[in-house]
């Protein structure tokens, strides 16, 4: 084993840098026609971005060259005192809070309001709003964010049968929309987005030439776009807005009624949302020919109407638009009409060349429709919504879809299914049941961290974090090998940024997931491996070459907005005529938004609101990053800021303890003598030489100590679901109870002296016993009590690519532990147990499944961000 236990650091090294380092423009050298633009004057959290030369003159709306440092104007011209249409900040705090963060019902409005007007009666005082009533006219009078909802309707007009007419051939199908182009020009004039929109394509290197792929407009197909645009001199000085559209089924009542809508989703960095009516029939005519085409060009018609008045811009500036629809289907490049992707749908084994447009349109011009059906699943008598517009070939903009190709098409539906197929093809349907027990109790012991509280078996996003050690011991090798390969390629495609070395890692995991997957074959569980979402993974290398990373752009980022667009909207619905109501909050949302936008801008929404009134002295207490108990991890909005580690807002109630009585509850009673060591080391910290410690010179601490039960780690953590700035912050636990239950005991990454080399470099493992804080000689420390872990070897299991470590101890056979400052820990750390061949004892559970076995791996799946430290 190797020992990992010197003097940890005390301030961060290169784990602790809050965001990468800035990439540099390639070398002037490079002169061939792919040169990438000059980026030299790039500084410090500027990476990726083009500077000021290249990136546009900055104007005002009439195109007027404006100064480049000039803010952007204001969407309003009234006095930062003036909250029209609310009385105050009050007026306007109550309403949003009430309204989007609690979506409190009317009823439930109009009694906290009598309550609160009820408490200042005696004062001769009301409160902002009279009633329910009262507050929504209020939302609905601001000026800004007040794009109006129009429709239009849709019928079948072909030929219907003399009798028994099906009835969706006679029902009117209506659809709600808001103008795009609107919904664009109010994107663009929106201050938060200043600095946040990018105009110009770019290509950006490192320091060794190597390509980044990123944001969108770091692709190849917008500086293709942006070439096509220029060779037109009516376009020069003009910019382009390519429309991310999508659109996915969402279902709000089954139970009651089977409720399904189709909202249409529209981005250029920010999403605002439309509602498609898409037929349903009897399940008599679900398979009628005539039924799936109608509803095929009923959906590509309403998108024609839809963007119709964007079409002129599309040729003529005003907003330079471009089309990128996400049609559902076959191959994420082979999708109904719109054939992308020359592979055969029996024979998606291979490699796949693309489509064109070209090709489509001649094979619709040659071929009969069952002929273009069978053999290239071709709807030759529906026309897409694409046709009509100049800039909009959807052969080439159909983005990589993570949920559905990835997480719950190969990994759910494919990998875990056969994993349950070669068990009961090996071992007979009752022992693989038992061995599919002892898989799901392995997962249901697994220690909760960030992200997985409790295994609850419908959840692939999680399942994915613990599965590979699960199955370990119970199938063959080849097939660990296979899930490693496989979710390798899955986290290095959800990278934030990808280079050269990327594209090439991810094909390296891809080609080892085909070798390895193979053993599916030689046991007799599948036959072929030609099926689309698993075919689909071969187009990711060029589609990021294409569009970007498709953590920035990926079809299913509709699958989230359903919440905030359908979901919730629905459920603040009377459930009668729901959509009416549902676009009504909708609008509603969006005033306060932009009301919260253009107070912001004007510096109104600056501190507290208790501080903008005065006049009654209260104590206000200063935002904490910690959040209440149970919220394990969570987004931090603002800006990159440097990664840190705080203790909990509060001490436990009765946390202040000395020093023998917290060593008792420890079960250490050499603790006072390492609160000596560790106050000494303190005392050194800058010394290149200083004396050896001795415990009779060292000094002593005499005082109190205060106990906490958790510590937030706060990191630049852009891959995972994150603030504007990329900041991610989750806690970390060492608690004697939590969520009223055992106690919970968590593991962190340490930060540790330059020589140490082994496993992680720099990187030791740890278990928080307990944290605490003290003040010594007019210093406030704050500390962890840990037991340290080591490394089994100094390289990763080569089976599931992953470190193991197992608890470190002292030459007499106890726990080796420390006292470390929290600023020594990076984040926290997930072990999964290495559970060995044999089935896990019942009496094993999430709680104490760390004290039960000697070896456990460094689980580099928990997240992304733990995916590049591991």
């Amino acid at each position: 084993m190797c020992m990992l236990h010197p003097r940890p650091l005390r301030n961060h090294r290169k784990f602790h840098q809050a965001a990468p380092a800035p990439l540099r423009s390639p070398s002037p050298e490079r002169h061939n026609e792919d040169d990438a633009l000059h980026l030299d004057k790039n500084g410090p959290g500027d990476s990726f971005m083009p500077d000021a030369d290249t990136s546009g003159l900055k104007c005002n709306i009439n195109g007027d060259s404006i100064d480049k440092n000039s803010p952007p104007p204001l969407r309003t011209d009234t006095l930062p005192t003036d909250w029209t249409p609310y009385e105050s900040r009050v007026a306007f705090e109550t309403a949003e809070f009430l309204f989007t963060r609690n979506q409190m019902s009317a009823g439930q409005i109009d009694t906290l309001l009598d309550l609160w007007a009820a408490t200042l009666i005696q004062y001769n005082d009301s409160p902002p709003f009279a009633s329910h009533h009262d507050l929504y006219d209020t939302i609905d009078s601001t000026p800004l964010g007040n794009i109006a909802w129009e429709s239009f309707s849709m019928s079948y007009k072909g030929v219907k049968p003399a009798e028994n007419v099906p009835p969706w051939m006679k029902v009117t199908y209506e659809v709600w929309f808001r103008d795009p182009r609107l919904l664009i020009h109010n994107i663009l004039t929106n201050p938060d987005f200043d600095g946040e929109i990018e105009y110009t394509p770019y290509r950006d290197y490192d320091d060794n030439n190597q390509r980044c792929f990123k944001n969108f407009f770091s692709s190849d197909w917008a500086w293709k776009q942006a070439d096509k645009i220029a060779e037109d001199p009516e376009m020069h000085g003009s910019t382009f807005v390519p429309l991310i559209v999508g659109s996915d089924k969402t279902t709000v009542s089954v139970a009651t009624g089977h409720t399904e809508y189709h909202p249409l989703y529209l981005s250029i960095g920010n999403v605002f949302n439309r509602f498609l009516a898409i037929p349903t029939t009897t399940k008599e005519h679900a398979d009628d020919v005539d039924f799936r085409n109608f509803r095929r060009q009923l959906f590509h018609s309403s998108l024609a109407n839809i963007f119709k008045s964007l079409k002129k811009n599309m040729t003529t500036p005003d907003i330079q638009v471009l089309l990128s629809g996400i049609v559902m289907g076959w191959c994420l490049k082979y999708v109904l009409f719109n054939v992308s992707c020359l592979n055969n749908r029996n024979a998606l084994d291979g490699d796949g060349l693309l489509w064109c447009q070209e090709h489509t349109d001649l094979l619709v011009q040659e071929l009969q429709h069952k002929q273009l059906w069978y053999e290239y699943s071709i709807v030759g008598d529906v026309v897409p919504f694409t046709n009509d517009f100049a800039r909009a070939d959807i052969h080439e903009l159909l983005s990589p879809d993570l949920l559905h190709q990835i997480i719950k098409g190969t990994f759910k539906d494919h990998l875990v299914d056969w994993v349950g197929e070669y068990l009961e093809h090996t071992h007979g349907k009752a022992r693989a049941a038992e061995i599919q027990d002892d898989i799901d109790q392995r997962i249901a012991a697994v220690a909760p961290f960030a992200g997985f509280s409790q295994w609850t078996g419908d959840d692939s996003k999680a399942l994915m974090k613990v599965y590979l050690p699960a199955i370990r011991g119970h199938v063959p090798q080849d097939i660990i090998r296979a899930f490693s390969a496989f979710l390798d390629f899955c986290y290095i495609v959800r990278r934030e940024a990808l280079m050269e070395d990327d594209l090439v890692q991810l094909q390296d995991a891809l080609d080892h997931f085909h070798q390895y997957h193979e053993v599916f074959k030689t046991t007799g569980v599948r036959l072929t491996f030609s099926l689309p979402r698993q075919h689909s993974l071969q187009h990711y290398a060029q589609m990021i070459r294409l569009f970007g990373a498709p953590n920035g752009l990926c079809s299913s980022i509709t699958e989230s907005k359903h919440i905030k667009a359908v979901k919730e909207p629905w459920r603040h619905s009377s459930r009668y005529k729901a959509l009416g109501q549902m676009l009504l909050t909708n609008q509603r949302l969006d005033k306060i938004a932009a009301a919260r936008s253009d107070f912001e801008a004007r510096g109104m929404l600056h501190r507290s609101c208790v501080i903008h009134n005065p006049p009654i002295q209260i104590r206000v207490n200063k935002p904490q990053h910690q959040t209440t108990e149970g919220e394990a991890a969570d987004i931090i909005d603002g800006p990159t800021v440097e990664a840190h580690v705080e203790l909990a807002a509060k001490p436990i109630l009765g946390g202040a303890r000395d020093v023998p009585t917290l060593a008792l509850a420890l079960g250490l009673p050499e603790f006072p003598a390492m609160i000596q060591q560790f106050l000494y080391n303190q005392l050194h910290l800058t010394d290149h030489e200083h004396a050896a410690f001795d415990p009779a010179t060292a000094p002593v601490f005499m005082g109190r100590v205060l106990i906490y039960s958790s510590a937030a780690a706060s990191f630049y953590a852009p891959s995972d679901l994150s603030g504007t700035g990329g900041m991610r912050h989750e806690h970390i636990w060492a608690t004697t109870s939590w969520r009223g239950g055992p106690a919970r005991n968590d593991c962190v990454f340490v930060s540790m002296n330059d020589e140490v080399s082994c496993g992680l470099d720099g990187l030791a493992v740890a278990r928080v016993s307990c944290f605490f804080s003290l003040k010594y000689r007019a210093k406030y420390l704050q500390c962890a009590v840990v037991q340290w872990f080591s490394y089994v070897t100094d390289s990763r299991d080569p089976d599931t690519g992953m470190y193991i470590v197992a608890p470190s101890t002292n030459d007499n056979g106890t726990p080796d532990v420390s006292i470390i400052h929290i600023d020594c820990i990076f984040r926290a750390a997930h072990l999964i147990p290495v559970y060995g061949n044999n089935f896990i004892p019942r009496e094993i559970t999430l709680h104490n499944s760390h004290n039960m076995f000697h070896a456990f791996y460094i689980n580099k799946y928990a997240d992304h961000h733990a995916f590049e430290v591991g």
